[in-house]
């Protein structure tokens, strides 16, 4: 609708949208708030990212970025700041808050990009650090900072700090994963590696060796029980199904040719019924043709056969076949002479061959 021109409809629909169809999702009033300034409409806009901090999803992460960057863009810095802060200060009084961590170390971004003021970005963490339970993205952004920045590194204090996440104890509990906590020591230890010095490196790979080391050797025995015994069973599925299959085959295979020899059980009976017709049919045929190839040697001039009457040949065409013996001596024919007019044989009867 708005590509067609068509603004007011547009905005008809995302009222009703945000009022009445969608009005507890925070995506439509994101969508609503950045709609409104692109048209210009910055009240509008802050009010839709004020219902999201106060009614619909207070502390979201996503709103109070967007709502900061707005500010920027807008040229009002210190807002920017004061949205942060107040974010802060609400997610203080919430016990045990998930948010707070990822709020400190995204304020203390925010700030040394659009200000670079380090040491302001460095405070922010510090009092993160103080604030919040230690979790992976806070210390993994101060060790960012740590390396991007010119002023001397930090390297003992930000050694406390991931030893204190990295080797839990009853005094300090830690809520990180594993995973989390040996991904974070390896990340310290490239960073040390590249701006610490010796002593420092071989602090920091003796902890993580004596930490992890032996949970990456626990972890890497698991994978391989785990795929010894997946191989196992792939290897037993295969016999198992060698075995099974190979039987039903050769099984199979005898089957069908008894099917075969079935199917083709019923036609011999059929075809020596033919085989028995087809010589009383034939036989005085290949005996003609036979005498045929002997006259075409004999007779120079051939003349036509006098005709026989139609009953004549059904009466010499009895169901014993007599017939047969007269025209199974070729000989006699070619020994005409080619005076001489051969007697005229009784032509056979071909049903419907010809």
């Amino acid at each position: 609708m708005e590509t067609s021109g068509s603004m007011e409809l547009a905005e008809n629909a995302l009222a009703r949208a945000t009022q009445v169809f969608i009005k507890r999702q925070p995506e439509i009033h994101l969508f609503a708030a950045r709609f409104k300034e692109q048209h210009g409409d910055v009240p509008g806009a802050r009010a839709a990212y004020q219902l999201v901090h106060t009614g619909i999803s207070p502390g979201l992460l996503e709103a109070i970025i967007k709502h900061a960057n707005m500010e920027h863009r807008l040229g009002n810095l210190e807002d920017a700041y004061s949205l942060y802060e107040q974010a802060i200060a609400i997610e203080k009084g919430k016990e045990q808050s998930q948010a707070l961590p990822l709020l400190f170390a995204q304020y203390s971004r925010f700030v040394f990009l659009v200000s670079g003021n380090v040491d302001k970005a460095r405070e922010i963490l510090v009092q993160g650090v103080e604030s919040a339970q230690l979790s992976k993205p806070l210390l993994e952004a101060m060790i960012h900072l740590e390396s991007i920045q010119s002023h001397p590194k930090q390297i003992e204090y930000l050694d406390s700090l991931v030893d204190k996440f990295t080797v839990p104890n009853s005094d300090n509990p830690s809520v990180a994963s594993i995973d989390e906590r040996e991904e974070l020591s390896s990340i310290f230890l490239e960073f040390v590696d590249l701006f610490g010095d010796v002593q420092s490196i071989k602090k920091a790979d003796y902890r993580h060796a004596k930490v992890f080391l032996n949970h990456r050797s626990v972890a890497d025995s698991k994978k391989r029980h785990a795929d010894d015994y997946l191989v196992s069973d792939r290897t037993k599925l295969a016999k198992s199904l060698i075995s099974t299959s190979a039987p039903s085959v050769m099984g199979a295979y005898p089957s069908t040719q008894n099917q075969w020899a079935a199917g083709y059980g019923v036609q011999p009976q059929a075809w020596p019924q033919a085989s028995q017709t087809q010589p009383q049919q034939w036989n005085p045929g290949y005996a003609q043709q036979a005498a045929y190839g002997s006259y075409g040697t004999s007779y120079t001039h051939p003349q036509a056969p006098t005709s026989v009457p139609q009953s004549a040949s059904y009466g010499t065409y009895p169901p014993t076949y007599p017939a047969q013996q007269a025209y199974a001596q070729p000989a006699v024919a070619a020994a005409l002479t080619p005076g001489q007019q051969p007697t005229a044989a009784a032509p056979a009867y071909y049903p419907s061959y010809y």
